[in-house]
C-alpha cells in the first residue's frame, strides 16, 4: 500500500472515499493518520509483523502467472488484495505490484509491469471476496490490469464504521492483533525495476494478515448491529470509478491567489496546461517538472522575451530549463489571448457556494445548514459513527440549499437516493433531516454563526 505525497495540482486527481466510505483519505489508501508514524509517548513498540512464509519470487513469466493462477484457483476462502503504485513520481496511478494471498495458495507478489494484463488471475478469482484495505485507492489500477471484483470487504472503511480512532493498516493490525506493521517503504518509487527484497517484504506484510484481520472486524460490525450497514458500503464500492473529474482543474494550482488579473490567470492556465501534457507523455509526475511555485513567478513576472524567461531563478534547476521552449510558447500564448476569451477570476461553481457565503446570499439556508448539521452530530453520536459516514457532508449541504418544494420524508428520502446515499443512512437520517428542513427559523438568530 503506497503512501504518496498530495498530489501536485495537474496531476491525477486524488480519490476520496465519500463517494463511498468518508473522508479523504491520502493517495495510498491509508487513512490521514498522524499516530501511524509513531507511537505515543515512550509506549513500546509491540512485536513486529513477520511473514509466515519465505519471500516468493515476483511472478514476472507466463509460466510464473500461470502457476499462480493455479495455485490461487485452489486455494479456499476470500482473496486479499494489494497494490503499490509509484505516487509521487509518476503521473499515472498504474498498479507497478500486486500483492495476492488466500488461504491455501499463499502470497504472491505480480509484477503487472510485466505483462498486458491479469485477466488470468481475475478468472482465477471466479467471483471470489476480496479483502482490500481502503478499497478506492486500488480499486482504478486493479481494474486497469484486468481484475474486477464481484464482492469486497474493505477493512479501512469497515473500521470507520465502527467509529475506531485510527483506521490506517498499522492501526488496525495493532488493535485486533497486537502485532505493528513497519511502513518504512510507503512512499518509495515502485516503478524502480528490480524492486529490491526489502521493499518486497513490506509489500508481502500489507496482505499477511488481511484474512485474519477481515474475520475480527467483521465480528466486531455483526456485534454493533452495523454488518447490514458495511454490505451496502461494500456494494457500492463495486461500482466505484473514482472522483468526478474535475472542471477547471488548473485552477488548483498552489498559490494561485498570487496571479492577480484574468492575463496572469491565463498564463497560469496555458503554463499548467503544458506541464500537464509533458507530464503525461513522459509519466512523471508534475511537480518534479515545474512546480507550482514556479508556474506562478512566471505568470506573475510575465518575461518579454525568452532570454528574460532563461535570467529567471526558476530556470537556474534543470528539469524546469529543459523545457524553457515550452514555457515561453506558453507564456506568449498567456499574453496573446484575446480579452473575450481570458478566464474569469472566480471560478464556476456547480451546486451550493461555499457555506461561508450563505449568510449573505441565502440566509435561510444558512439557517437550515445549521439544523440539518446539528441533527447528523447528534444520530452519527447516538450510533456511534463518523458524521461524514453517516451521510456525505455535501449531500447534506446540497439539501439545505434547496430543499425539496414538497417537503415530506418521502421526498428528502428520494433526494438522498438521488444522490447516492445508502439504504441504511437513507433510515437513519430522512425523516430526522425533513423535520429539520421543516422547523420554522428564528429571525433574530445570527446565521452567520451556522458556516
Amino acid at each position: 500500500m503506497t503512501v504518496a505525497e498530495e498530489p501536485e495540482a495537474g496531476g491525477p486527481e486524488t480519490p476520496e472515499l465519500t463517494a463511498p466510505g468518508g473522508p479523504p483519505t491520502a493517495a495510498d489508501g491509508n487513512a490521514i493518520d498522524p499516530l501511524e508514524g509513531g507511537r505515543r509517548g515512550l509506549e513500546p513498540e509491540p512485536p513486529r509483523l513477520q511473514l509466515r512464509d519465505p519471500l516468493p519470487p515476483v511472478v514476472d513469466t507466463p509460466a510464473a502467472l500461470a502457476e499462480t493462477c493455479e495455485r490461487v484457483a485452489a486455494g479456499t476462502g476470500p482473496i486479499a488484495l494489494d497494490a503499490e503504485r509509484a505516487s509521487g513520481y509518476r503521473y499515472s496511478q498504474r498498479a507497478y505490484l500486486v500483492q495476492v494471498r488466500r488461504e491455501g495458495a499463499g502470497t504472491h507478489l505480480i509484477d503487472p509491469i510485466a505483462f498486458d494484463n491479469l485477466v488470468p488471475l481475475d478468472t482465477a478469482f471466479d467471483g471470489n471476496e476480496w479483502i482490500l484495505h481502503a478499497a478506492t485507492q486500488d480499486l482504478m489500477c486493479l481494474a486497469e490490469v484486468g481484475l474486477y471484483p464481484e464482492a469486497l470487504f474493505d477493512t479501512e472503511l469497515a473500521g470507520r464504521l465502527l467509529n475506531l480512532p485510527r483506521v490506517g493498516l498499522a492501526a488496525l493490525v495493532e488493535h485486533y492483533l497486537g502485532l505493528s506493521l513497519a511502513k518504512e517503504f510507503s512512499a518509495a518509487d515502485w516503478s524502480t525495476r528490480p524492486l529490491p527484497d526489502p521493499w518486497l517484504v513490506y509489500a508481502a506484510l500489507d496482505v499477511e494478515v488481511l484474512v485474519e484481520l477481515r474475520d475480527l472486524i467483521d465480528a466486531d460490525l455483526v456485534a454493533a448491529g452495523k454488518r447490514e450497514w458495511a454490505a451496502e458500503e461494500f456494494e457500492a464500492l463495486l461500482t466505484f470509478t473514482g472522483p468526478p473529474e474535475r472542471k477547471e482543474p488548473w485552477r488548483r494550482t498552489s498559490g494561485i491567489h498570487k496571479a492577480r488579473g484574468r492575463r496572469a490567470l491565463a498564463i497560469v492556465r496555458e503554463l499548467w496546461e503544458t506541464r500537464d501534457a509533458i507530464a503525461t507523455d513522459r509519466d512523471i509526475t508534475p511537480g518534479r517538472i515545474i512546480s507550482d511555485a514556479s508556474i506562478l513567478e512566471i505568470a506573475v513576472s510575465a518575461p518579454k522575451d525568452l532570454n528574460a524567461l532563461k535570467s529567471m531563478r526558476v530556470m537556474k534547476n534543470r528539469g524546469p530549463r529543459r523545457f524553457v521552449s515550452e514555457w515561453f510558447d506558453a507564456l506568449e500564448r498567456g499574453l496573446a489571448l484575446d480579452d473575450r476569451l481570458l478566464p474569469t477570476t472566480g471560478q464556476k461553481i456547480d451546486g451550493p457556494p461555499p457555506p461561508r457565503a450563505w449568510a449573505d446570499k441565502n440566509p435561510a439556508a444558512a439557517l437550515r445548514l445549521g439544523s440539518t448539521r446539528e441533527v447528523v452530530t447528534s444520530l452519527a453520536e447516538q450510533h456511534n459513527l463518523p458524521a461524514e459516514n453517516l451521510i456525505s457532508p455535501q449531500l447534506i449541504r446540497n439539501l439545505a440549499w434547496e430543499p425539496p418544494d414538497d417537503l415530506t420524508v418521502q421526498t428528502v428520502s428520494d433526494v438522498l437516493a438521488s444522490q447516492g446515499a445508502r439504504r441504511w443512512q437513507i433510515g437513519l437520517t430522512a425523516e430526522p433531516l425533513t423535520n429539520a428542513l421543516d422547523a420554522p427559523a428564528a429571525v433574530d438568530e445570527d446565521p452567520s454563526a451556522l458556516n
